[in-house]
């Protein structure tokens, strides 16, 4: 039996954070009081003039395809191209580019990289209903035969386990992976996991049908009305903004509206991912098919770098690293690096950025040697 969800005013001191759990942390609510409560709700009104997309921090160029909008941050021809895949969750793609000195592009690019792509997922909407994994992974595709393969692919969180996923379906189109925070063995637990274990398919499949067939970032948000502290965006940030400085305020103000502007997500993705990745936990145990072929992270060979965060109740550091076990990669070319942060720090986090993103973006231009002697040059 489900426990009976709190209603929004309940959750005055909660953690604000957990709201990054949304897509999984929502179906609380699916098979009680969030039917009842959507179905009172009235429907959302169009954004106003003033509260158009925040502006990405780097000057970008786009191309639009049907799920994403690729970013590309090139700084001439030169060099090995990256492509940042971003997490498909509650929160846009932004989390890669946030702020000056709050950016994960900026830190590739001070790293030396000049080749930087970004995948800027669109919020679904009913046309996309119907989007699967495949789609998605198509989709990355396309975008990598665009840049030009083999690409470095950079997963953070949910965009982890899909890179991993591209990664083994393609493996000559991946040169270098890295993955930030991503769960994929979800054997090892965390709050994530937990609570899809702990729930009926027919509670996620309710809240899809609630939503006609999306699941809706607005009606989470407003459910859930969380709210988050300067402290809060502090310990993401990793930086004191209690200066009241233009920059301060800048900053409160920039993630307040990045947080209050939810993604939708296609009801059938969104099934898939709870049942197929996290229910039945089928990439770690090699039982998932991506557009039409079983998947063997023992064939993924390439060299990988993981990153985790050691406070990080979303993906723990276990099972971030758990990942290490599953794959074919040689000893010598997998690296870990955990940090003192959040989740959320993991991508915004300005130590974070500094160091072990400066770290990656190293390794990503080194020389790597294998077991015969030879060299892999950047």
């Amino acid at each position: 039996m489900v426990e009976k969800p709190k209603r929004p005013e309940e959750h005055a001191g909660a953690d604000w954070t957990q709201v990054w759990l949304w897509p999984l942390e929502a179906t609380r609510l699916a098979l009680d009081s969030y039917a009842q409560w959507i179905a009172d709700q009235k429907p959302a009104p169009s954004r106003a003039p003033e509260q158009t997309p925040l502006a990405w921090t780097t000057p970008n160029a786009v191309l639009q395809l049907q799920s994403m909008r690729l970013r590309e941050f090139s700084r001439g021809d030169a060099g090995q191209p990256v492509l940042v895949c971003a997490p498909y969750a509650l929160h846009g793609a932004l989390v890669a580019d946030f702020a000056p000195g709050h950016s994960l592009v900026g830190a590739l690019q001070r790293g030396g990289m000049n080749r930087i792509y970004v995948t800027d997922w669109r919020s679904a909407t009913l046309e996309m209903r119907h989007l699967s994994i495949d789609n998605y992974l198509a989709e990355l595709n396309v975008a990598i035969d665009e840049i030009g393969a083999p690409v470095d692919l950079v997963g953070l969180c949910q965009g982890g386990w899909l890179s991993l996923v591209y990664a083994a379906r393609f493996p000559g189109k991946v040169r270098r992976l890295v993955l930030a925070g991503a769960p994929v063995d979800v054997s090892t637990p965390s709050e994530l996991s937990k609570m899809v274990a702990a729930l009926p398919r027919q509670a996620f499949e309710q809240m899809v049908q609630q939503g006609g067939g999306i699941v809706n970032g607005e009606h989470m948000l407003r459910f859930w009305n969380i709210p988050f502290s300067q402290h809060d965006v502090e310990a993401v940030l990793q930086r004191n903004l209690r200066d009241r400085s233009d920059e301060a305020r800048m900053l409160l103000d920039r993630f307040k509206r990045w947080d209050r502007a939810p993604l939708d997500l296609p009801g059938v993705y969104y099934l898939e991912v709870t049942d197929r990745v996290f229910r039945q936990n089928q990439i770690a145990e090699g039982r998932f098919v991506a557009l039409g072929r079983r998947i063997d992270l023992a064939e993924v060979r390439v060299p990988v770098f993981l990153l985790a965060g050691e406070n990080d109740i979303v993906v723990p550091r276990d099972q971030a690293f758990a990942t290490v076990r599953l794959l074919g990669t040689q000893p010598a070319w997998l690296e870990r690096a955990s940090e003192p942060c959040d989740h959320l720090s993991l991508f915004m986090g300005r130590k974070v950025l500094s160091h072990s993103w400066r770290r990656i973006a190293q390794w990503l231009q080194a020389d790597i040697g294998d077991v015969t002697g030879e060299r892999i040059s950047a």
